[in-house]
């Protein structure tokens, strides 16, 4: 099959499209005939290579996946080949006291699709037969490969950690990124007062498009005092944040007194400062998250399948094209996902 591979860590530059050998299915797994896969930033950690992820090369990366089901291992049932799949990103062993509990993204096996093994930058991936799942009605190969990983992280950030209700105050970072643009419209579905940041003018009528009740340009102006400018003195009830440091302190600082912070990224590097003084005194929350629980998952792709929420994508490119793809993901110029399209 053709596939984008790396070799070694590095640069953009080190992704090369290349025939490498179709994967085997196993017992248990699915083969799936990719038709779209979308970009993350996860992908661009693995092939710079980061300590978290000792992967072994080549690699293949991708961990959001959308296509047809090719083939079916002999133990797989109800799952006939032809179907109209995506793949859920998050892999688990479903044995295990926290997957048991519902709270697979916490099994001591977690990995990522793509991340921990071959992922969907290929014409075939193989996966385990309980991460296929059934594309909801009306969608694209291109707009289900869009939703799976920012919208679980986006739910459980939101919902189960921060614990988001109607008619509190929600600051979203970055309205642009697959992550934000997701949070801005589940926020605004539930009822939240929504403010969100972007980079650049022409985001602006973007994100107010996807709900955003307020639009701070970053680049501009000072995100926490125009937060508290637009929420008179008080700040907001959570903080959804995905980009680390360049923009940590503004997170803190926008909060009102017992505010939630979540966090699911360092876009901008590893570590920040805390004034824990500040922390105890206005009893503010800071939580970490990473992804979601499959249950999350499909309670989002339900309302996808109802338009109550939709996947945004920025643009398509051919599977061959990763490279220029990663390159337009990197410059921020982007609203939304990025989708290889593989024919």
């Amino acid at each position: 099959m053709k596939a984008v591979v790396f070799r070694e860590h590095g640069g953009p530059e080190k992704l090369t499209f290349e025939e490498v050998p179709t994967p085997r299915t196993g017992p248990e797994e699915v083969l799936v005939r990719v038709k779209a896969c979308a970009l993350n930033h996860l992908d661009i950690w693995i092939r710079q290579g980061i300590p978290a992820y000792q992967i072994p090369l080549p690699h293949i990366s991708g961990s959001d996946v959308a296509g047809v089901v090719e083939a079916v291992g002999e133990r797989v049932e109800g799952i006939a080949v032809g179907s109209r799949v995506f793949v859920s990103p998050g892999l688990s062993c479903w044995r295990c006291e926290q997957c048991l509990a519902g709270r697979d993204n916490l099994c001591p096996t977690y990995g990522i699709l793509g991340a921990k093994v071959d992922g969907g930058y290929a014409e075939f991936v193989a996966v385990p037969a309980r991460n296929v799942l059934p594309i909801p009605d009306g969608l694209t190969f291109e707009q289900a490969a869009a939703f799976p990983l920012v919208s679980v992280t986006a739910w459980h950030m939101l919902f189960t950690l921060a614990d988001l209700k109607p008619g509190e105050t929600v600051l979203v970072m970055g309205a642009g990124s697959g992550v934000g643009s997701m949070a801005v419209q589940m926020a605004k579905l539930v009822g939240a007062r929504v403010i969100t940041t972007v980079g650049s003018e022409d985001k602006i009528v973007k994100a107010k498009e996807l709900g955003a009740d307020e639009v701070i340009q970053h680049s501009k102006e000072e995100v926490a005092a125009r937060v508290k400018a637009l929420t008179g003195g008080r700040g907001v009830d959570v903080v959804f944040e995905h980009i680390g440091p360049e923009v940590w302190e503004a997170c803190l600082h926008a909060m009102t007194r017992g505010g939630r912070l979540v966090t699911c990224g360092a876009t901008t590097g590893g570590e920040v400062k805390l004034d824990l003084r500040y922390l105890f005194s206005r009893q503010l929350t800071l939580k970490g998250s990473y992804m979601g629980t499959r249950a999350e998952l499909l309670a989002v792709a339900a309302l996808i399948g109802r338009g109550k929420l939709r996947p945004i994508i920025d643009r398509i490119y051919p599977l061959r094209d990763a490279r220029a793809a990663q390159e337009q993901l990197l410059s921020r110029r982007v609203f939304g996902k990025i989708v290889l399209k593989v024919e």
